[in-house]
């Protein structure tokens, strides 16, 4: 099965927890602190695959965590952080983040790599929280929570060469004439409902990759049919080939199917004007494809070759591939250069999140939420009294306390952050 679009969820491992730790060495008296500091935790990588060519292994798994690190230990040692957790992909990945819509990573080269989920730094050990005001500090941090997204993974294929047309005018019929390919073949539109791809081998030992796309209709650039599933499959291709049935055996206009596809590939991309199109004239072992064929070269306005071949005769076959060879020669093997737009840094305003912010449930709690303040929460080790009284100064110094009077706070009122529950106190 072509697998070629599917939602996953990724979680980069949280940061190992520092710890709270003294020297206890004979001979030694007021040893000080020796807690060493936790491990930072696994990024989730994502890593080109030149030898896959679908998702389907992210068809079956949906969810991956790393590794957290391991915990700071005792006499100042560091925990171990924790390897990344190395997902392969096929060439042609792009990686949306599915709740913001940023792409993340588009990955194109073998063994190319992209950290999709940076893992949590190790919290530190009281080693680090040493001063000369508190030379044996009981305070150590937990570790920094790994980031956490659902993200949206796409598959456009880097084929040489791509072929597009309206539904059943012989494009897999095509692919299986000139490669060892074996698309589903069937008198009904829409047969082919994922992209098959073929090698190509021409008589002189050239060769080349071919994608037959599932057939265009009119609105495909909206979502109209096989819509954007096709669409974006067209985007790497180094040259077009547009098959049209010149026959006109289900009694459209050759004319009108190349211009309205021209139009839906043109308004989802306005870069494919520039892309090498070859046009296909097939069927031409049926009677009245002649004469339909110079009407269509007397309405074409633009400059593109025509190759008239019968995939039923092959005649032709063997001149339209070499057509096609000598145009890929004189095309960048890489695609990027198609895509890339001109780079340039634009530096925008952007306001700082705020810290925190306070909303009151129906049961008239007061609940703190926002990034910084969950973050700093999560990285307090409540087990030690030092630690909650930093978790406090820092709080006083946030505001928190001062909103929460303005907010209305009264003695003994419950705070909720996170899922926790906490007491104002005056």
């Amino acid at each position: 099965m072509f697998v070629d679009q599917v939602k996953v969820y990724v979680k980069a491992g949280d940061g190992g927890n520092g710890l709270v730790a003294y020297r206890r060495e004979k001979y030694v008296p007021m040893g000080g602190p020796a807690g060493g500091d936790g491990g930072n935790g696994g990024d989730v990588v994502f890593e080109v695959d030149e030898g896959l060519n679908t998702l389907m292994d992210f068809r079956y798994q949906r969810h991956f965590k790393a590794k957290r690190g391991e915990n700071g230990m005792s006499k100042g040692q560091h925990g171990r952080n924790s390897e990344p957790l190395v997902l392969p992909v096929p060439p042609g990945t792009t990686v949306r983040d599915e709740d913001s819509g940023q792409v993340l990573a588009d990955l194109i080269e073998h063994g190319q790599r992209a950290v999709i989920a940076r893992g949590g730094r190790g919290g530190r050990g009281n080693i680090r929280f040493a001063s000369a005001r508190n030379p044996a500090p009981d305070i150590a941090e937990n570790g920094e929570p790994g980031v956490e997204r659902d993200i949206q993974i796409e598959l456009k294929l880097i084929a040489d060469v791509g072929l597009v047309g309206f539904p059943s005018v012989g494009k897999s019929t095509l692919l299986s004439v000139v490669s060892a390919a074996r698309p589903k073949i069937a008198d009904y539109h829409f047969t082919t409902l994922a992209p098959n791809l073929g090698v190509v081998e021409t008589e002189d030992q050239r060769s080349f990759v071919m994608a037959d796309l599932p057939g265009l209709i009119e609105g495909a650039h909206e979502g109209v049919g096989l819509g954007h599933q096709f669409l974006r499959h067209v985007e790497r291709t180094r040259v077009i080939v547009h098959v049209i049935d010149m026959a006109s055996t289900e009694g459209r206009d050759p004319y009108e199917d190349y211009v309205t596809i021209n139009k839906e590939l043109f308004e989802y991309d306005e870069t494919m004007k520039d892309r090498p199109q070859i046009i296909v004239a097939n069927k031409m072992d049926i009677p009245g494809s002649e004469d339909n064929l110079e009407m269509f070269k007397e309405q074409l306005e633009e400059d593109y070759p025509v190759y008239p071949i019968s995939t039923v005769t092959r005649e032709g076959v063997r001149d339209l591939l070499f057509a096609v060879a000598d145009k890929l020669a004189t095309i960048p093997k890489h695609t990027k250069p198609i895509e890339e737009k001109e780079e340039r840094v634009v530096y925008r305003h952007q306001e700082e999140e705020a810290p925190f912010q306070i909303t009151r449930d129906p049961d008239g709690a007061f609940v703190l939420y926002g990034h910084r303040i969950e973050k700093l929460f999560k990285m307090t080790d409540f087990n030690h009294d030092e630690s909650v009284q930093r978790f406090s100064r820092q709080l006083r110094g946030m505001g928190v306390d001062e909103q929460l009077r303005e907010k209305g706070a009264k003695d003994g009122d419950t705070v909720r952050l996170l899922e926790y529950e906490f007491e104002f106190i005056e």
